[in-house]
C-alpha cells in the first residue's frame, strides 16, 4: 500500500500545527522542503521552524533540501530534529560526502532525481540510499502537473532496485493528484508526498481511497 510523506508546504503556514495535528493519523511522515533562494526561486523552511515544530509530533520529520551546498546544511537539520535528510542530486559536487554525512549522524540519507535525469547516476551510492524521491514537476514549484517523464525514471529506479536487492524506499513527489497516484503506483513508488491531496481534502476519506487502489 503507498504511504505518506505529507508535505508542510501545502498545509495552512500560519497555523501549521494545528495542520500537523490534523493529518497526522493519516501519515507516515511529514516532508519539508528547504530552499535557499538560489538553487530553486523560492525560499522554505530552516532549521529552527524544524526544531520549533519538532516536539508537536510523532512522526518523522524528511527533510528535503534545495540548497546549492547540500553538505553544509546536513548538520544543522540533523540537529534541528530530521530524521531523514534528502539532496537533490545535482547540488552536489559529490554526492558520496552528503550522504556519508547524513549516515554518520544516524539519519536516513535520501537523493532526489530532477525530471530528466536518470536512476542510472545512483550506481555507485544505492547499498547506501535509503530513500530515492523522483521529482514529478520542476523542482521548487507547487501545483505543477505530473511530467511523464517521472514515471518512467520511476520504473528505471523500481528496476535497478529490484535487480539490487536494494531495501532503497522510492518516493514520488510533484504533481500528487487523484489522476496520477495511480500511474505513480504502477511504477513503482512505495511513498507519495501529498501536499493539497492531503490537505484540501478530508485526509480520512483520501486514506481510504488510497487504501483501496
Amino acid at each position: 500500500m503507498l504511504k505518506c510523506s505529507t508535505s508542510l508546504w501545502s498545509a495552512d503556514l500560519g497555523h501549521l500545527v494545528r495542520d500537523m495535528k490534523r493529518v497526522e493519523p493519516y501519515s507516515e511522515r511529514f516532508h519539508l522542503d528547504v530552499a535557499d533562494g538560489h538553487y530553486v526561486k523560492t525560499m522554505l523552511f530552516f532549521p529552527d521552524l524544524v526544531r520549533a515544530l519538532r516536539p508537536h509530533t510523532r512522526l518523522p520529520f524528511e527533510v528535503h533540501l534545495m540548497v546549492t551546498d547540500p553538505l553544509g546544511w546536513v548538520e544543522p537539520f540533523a540537529e534541528a530534529g530530521a530524521d531523514v535528510i534528502i539532496f537533490d542530486f545535482d547540488s552536489a559536487a559529490d554526492a558520496g560526502a552528503v550522504i556519508r554525512a547524513v549516515k554518520a549522524r544516524g539519519k536516513m540519507a535520501g537523493v532526489c532525481l530532477a525530471l530528466h535525469e536518470s536512476a542510472e547516476l545512483l550506481a555507485p551510492h544505492w547499498g547506501d540510499l535509503d530513500i530515492v524521491t523522483v521529482a514529478g514537476t520542476a523542482l521548487g514549484i507547487k501545483g505543477a502537473s505530473l511530467d511523464p517523464a517521472a514515471l518512467e525514471t520511476m520504473r528505471q529506479a523500481r528496476r535497478l532496485i529490484s535487480q539490487g536487492g536494494w531495501k532503497t524506499e522510492l518516493e514520488a513527489d510533484g504533481g500528487i493528484r487523484r489522476e496520477t497516484v495511480p500511474l505513480l503506483k504502477a511504477a513503482g513508488a512505495d511513498y507519495i508526498v501529498p501536499g493539497s491531496l492531503m490537505f484540501k481534502e478530508d485526509p480520512k476519506s483520501m486514506r481510504q481511497w488510497l487504501a483501496g487502489l
